[in-house]
């Protein structure tokens, strides 16, 4: 609660302060060409890094990038993490794609989405794509870096960026569940391997009795 209240509190001191650099250098501005989110319909929200998650994706999938289809279900995302996906073609077209294969276009963008864990999905009604779960684009920028594939400097950005926003610890806490699984496994690996060690171990002769053992 206390964290919520802080962000908050930071979040209205940056509006004031644009408020005021507003009224300095753009006074009396006829507020019928601003869009405000307190005023206007059709907002949604999403994470400040957005900029940057899109070119590490555009960056990794080169000459079919998929950046711009991420946004593009973010921006349609009813402030909640599922997406219901009634008709491919419409995001696809918003995605920008046209000609007679334009949903096979969108659907290969969206399985690389799905590869580099910014979306996982469950087939429906219009396809595989039918129901969309947006996941935390900023873990998934970590699952790239764990991956190698994101690059040195742009990797760095997003990391003072995340830190920039408040949003390191969404990194600290993915990371320190890997660490627990990968502890895990190896404690279960150390386990299968005493068992394995301890069923094939011969067990030591007994001693001889009888005649031969006096003789």
């Amino acid at each position: 609660m206390a964290n919520q209240k802080q962000a908050s509190n930071r979040r209205l001191k940056m509006s004031e302060r644009a408020q005021k650099q507003m009224e300095l250098y753009f006074p009396g501005y006829d507020s019928r060409n601003l869009w405000r989110r307190s005023t206007n319909d059709g907002y949604t929200t999403m994470p400040r890094t957005m900029p940057l998650v899109m070119q590490a994706i555009d960056a990794y999938s080169k000459g079919q990038p998929a950046g711009h289809v991420l946004c593009c279900l973010w921006v349609r995302a009813p402030d909640h993490p599922l997406v219901t996906i009634e008709s491919p073609a419409t995001f696809a077209s918003e995605a920008g794609f046209d000609g007679e294969r334009t949903v096979d276009t969108w659907r290969r963008r969206m399985k690389t989405l799905r590869k580099l864990h910014f979306i996982d999905a469950k087939p429906g009604p219009s396809g595989d794509f039918h129901y969309v779960l947006l996941l935390n684009p900023n873990v998934a920028m970590r699952y790239m870096r764990r991956d190698g594939l994101i690059q040195d400097g742009l990797w760095g950005r997003f990391v003072d960026r995340l830190a920039e926003v408040g949003g390191y610890g969404e990194i600290e806490v993915i990371e320190a569940a890997w660490a627990q699984e990968k502890a895990a496994a190896e404690a279960a690996a150390a386990l299968a391997q005493a068992q394995a060690t301890a069923a094939t171990a011969v067990p030591a002769a007994a001693p001889a009795t009888g005649p031969a053992a006096q003789a």
